[in-house]
């Protein structure tokens, strides 16, 4: 008997031993009320899963039809799904209500920790499953005791397994970023039969309407069709390579990142993928709070079942997060890539299918839920920054690349078939073409001691960007020229600002980002850096402050004005104002809707000191950097946020963009939300058409 195969024997042993034991819970009143309750409730959440598991072995979920797979799927993540959440020990309320102050968040953290069991059943991973049934056995055992546990003692059980473990999740984290071998979802993507619906529910993803109408109309379309979207994704991140002078030929592997129903031009781009011999990494979005990055989900994902319940948990790791588990968490970081480091080497980075459309969510503070204290944020900032560090040393940021495209989902509203065809052609607009009109702006920018960005109306946006100094004009330029390869659609033209006179306000009168909705955003900047900033959210300036330290400037005390663009495509605004849907749509295509600033690193973070140069003319662009991101030289932990957060003007708030030439002339780039430069006058022509139109409609 090899070491694996013993292994594995004990990890059954053990599996069958505390399946068993749960089992007997459901029935056992040995724990006081209320904790009698929730150990029941949630013993019956386990056996459920625990019958999964052999359903699955077992090849029963094979036969199952479309409707006993909905129903499975619905009885999974019943529980959070928002009309059950109220009475919900995911709900921090109820679980405080129930269990009191000192035992809710303990035991919220529980329940929600072990609801990751489905992703490790559906995958097939026997040992992260078996410690999380341990790990509730554990809990349960200490309060079969005369005596209630204390409080603390059930903390400790819980900071005991997150650091004992850490390197059980984290080094399959690492793992499953850069090995191929790891093909759960690829097989689901490559081998099903996509007419079949039921292939969305084998990955154990919350599925919505959302992944059945997307699946269904992609579905829907003719194979040239599909064809042509998938090569535009591929190719964007193939020409991403190109552009940055980096050579794809060393790299073999790809991560793609999509929402469930997207299979059918997932699979095209698979096969386009493996044509330029890159094997691709399918990863979902992280179950276990050892991975999690907030709310933010990075990897394949289904539907949200309840984005309150995602919101609730999202600092879940204030229970565990010290210095201590800091440096556990590195050390275990570290020694994965060390292990993986061959095929780390070989990663070429993210392409990346994000979705819009969703409802919008407006998140609902709960004094109930776990919050970082401000000794564990700056912890957090730290472990984050040195992760960033470690993943650039395996992965150098020199040598990978990337790329995202978007997609609107039905969600949206009964006008989607239109909107994504509408959006098909915004991703395809002639990237050439743009370059042209593009490169008129950039040389008026080429001229700038600053630019001058200031909004009307209701918007008080008044904003002075100090821009770098070219030394040689007739070989450098400020500004990238900037179409579809990376970032999809086209088209802007970005900077990093010189942040020393960089200052005045920021201010948007809505905007959704990364999910989340601000109303009356407001930043002051004073050389470059955060000072003040407010919204409109919530009725308390506290919890206003709160949302956006904690969503914004993640955690962080101030952040760098990393980037300042100005968006040129006026089709993709067009599309949002005949549609309505401007809120709905995602920072990708937003962000090329008028001018917009990004705080925390540049552009060219960990990647500064490589030459980047202008297609149009050869020109290197020499602003990658600022005053913040130079101090890599004496120490990374100070030249990186780990961050990078658009924020866009739309035309409509826009008084003006111009700049301030070193000779005293002033040009004008935009008025009144119109571009006015020379050369430029064409991008008018979508907006202007867009505006006849809705006259007529009046």
């Amino acid at each position: 008997m090899d070491k694996k195969t013993g292994l594995d024997e004990v990890l059954r042993e053990r599996y069958c031993l505390a399946s068993r034991r749960i089992q007997e819970i459901c029935g056992e009143e040995t724990v006081p009320a209320p904790f009698c309750d929730f150990f029941r409730r949630t013993a019956g959440f386990l056996v459920q899963m625990i019958e999964l598991k052999e359903a699955l072995e077992t090849g029963e979920t094979k036969g199952y039809t479309l409707e006993q797979w909905q129903e499975q799927n619905r009885a999974l993540y019943e529980d959070i799904l928002p009309g059950q959440y109220d009475c919900s020990f995911g709900n921090p309320d109820y679980a405080e209500e129930i269990l009191g102050e000192e035992y809710g968040k303990s035991l919220g953290f529980l329940y929600t920790e072990l609801r990751s069991l489905i992703v490790y059943i559906f995958e097939g991973c026997l040992e992260e499953t078996l410690v999380h049934l341990e790990l509730f056995i554990e809990v349960y055992n200490s309060f079969e005791q005369e005596e209630l546990p204390k409080p603390r003692e059930i903390r400790d059980i819980l900071y005991w397994f997150a650091s004992d473990y850490s390197e059980l999740f984290v080094t399959r984290r690492i793992r499953e970023s850069v090995d191929p071998s790891l093909d759960f979802a690829l097989k689901i993507v490559m081998e099903s039969d996509l007419e079949d619906l039921r292939y969305l529910y084998r990955y154990g993803e919350y599925v919505s309407e959302n992944e059945l109408e997307t699946a269904r109309f992609l579905n829907g379309l003719s194979e040239e069709e599909v064809v042509a979207i998938a090569r535009t994704y591929t190719e964007g991140y193939r020409v991403g390579f190109a552009v940055d002078g980096k050579d794809i030929s060393l790299k073999r592997t790809v991560n793609i990142r999509y929402n469930l129903g997207f299979e059918r031009m997932v699979r095209q781009a698979v096969k386009n993928f493996r044509a330029m011999g890159l094997e691709p990494v399918i990863y979902r979005a992280a179950a276990c709070v050892l991975n999690k990055r907030q709310s933010a989900r990075v990897g394949y994902t289904g539907a949200v079942p309840n984005k309150q319940f995602e919101y609730d948990h999202r600092a879940d790791q204030a229970l565990f997060l010290d210095r201590k588990f800091m440096e556990r968490k590195l050390g275990v970081t570290r020694k994965a890539y060390e292990q993986y480091k061959d095929l780390a080497k070989v990663h070429g980075g993210p392409a990346v299918i994000e979705v819009f459309g969703e409802e919008q969510f407006v998140p609902a503070p709960k004094d109930t839920a776990y919050k970082l204290s401000q000794k564990q944020q700056q912890i957090l900032v730290e472990l984050n920054q040195e992760t960033g560090k470690l993943t650039n040393h395996y992965i150098p940021g020199d040598e990978r690349s990337f790329t995202i495209i978007a997609f609107p989902i039905p969600e949206i509203g009964e006008n989607f078939p239109e909107i994504f065809r509408e959006t098909v052609k915004i991703n395809t607009l002639d990237s050439a073409h743009y370059r042209k009109i593009q490169q008129y702006l950039i040389d008026a920018l080429d001229k700038g001691k600053y630019v001058h960005v200031k909004g009307k109306g209701e918007n008080r946006t008044d904003l002075k960007i100090a821009l770098a100094e070219l030394t040689a004009p007739s070989r450098q330029t400020l500004f990238e020229n900037c179409v579809a390869d990376v970032n999809i659609p086209v088209g802007e033209v970005f900077t990093s600002p010189k942040l020393s006179g960089t200052e005045g306000i920021l201010h948007v009168t809505q905007v959704y980002l990364s999910g989340l909705l601000y109303k009356d955003l407001e930043i002051h900047l004073k050389d470059g850096m955060v000072t003040e900033y407010s919204c409109g959210n919530f009725e308390s300036r506290e919890a206003n402050l709160e949302y956006i330290r904690e969503n914004l400037l993640f955690q962080h005390d101030t952040l760098p004005l990393g980037e300042f663009a100005v968006g040129t495509n006026t089709a993709a605004y067009a599309m949002a104002r005949k549609y309505g849907i401007a809120a709905k749509l995602p920072i990708l295509i937003a962000e090329k809707m008028g001018p917009h600033f990004a705080l925390g690193d540049t552009c060219f973070s960990w990647q500064e000191d490589v030459p980047v140069f202008n297609i149009e003319n050869g020109k290197e662009i020499i602003a990658r950097g600022n005053e913040i991101s130079l101090l890599r030289r004496e120490d990374f932990s100070k030249a990186y946020f780990n961050c990078h957060t658009d924020i866009t003007i739309p035309y409509e708030e826009l008084d003006f963009i111009r700049v301030a030439a070193k000779n005293g002339e002033e040009l004008s780039l935009i008025e009144d939300g119109r571009f006015v430069l020379p050369g430029t006058e064409e991008l008018n022509e979508p907006l202007t058409m867009e505006e006849s139109l809705s006259r007529i409609k009046n």
